[in-house]
């Protein structure tokens, strides 16, 4: 079974990890390192972030 290909750039989970303050575990142990909740949370903040943007854009 293949791999899912991710949405997010790297940069933008990068971002998010620093936002969020689990970056330093991205370095020290990759994205396999984070705990889920830290991955949900990632996930939460770029809804955020996408509707924020389609917002903006209507406005």
């Amino acid at each position: 079974m293949g791999r899912r290909r991710g949405m997010m750039s790297d940069a933008l989970k990068e971002e998010i990890a620093k936002e969020l303050g689990f970056y330093d575990t991205v370095q020290k142990e990759g994205w396999g390192g984070i705990r889920s909740r830290d991955a949900g949370n990632m996930v939460k903040y770029a809804i955020a972030m996408a509707e924020q943007s389609m917002q903006d854009k209507q406005q």
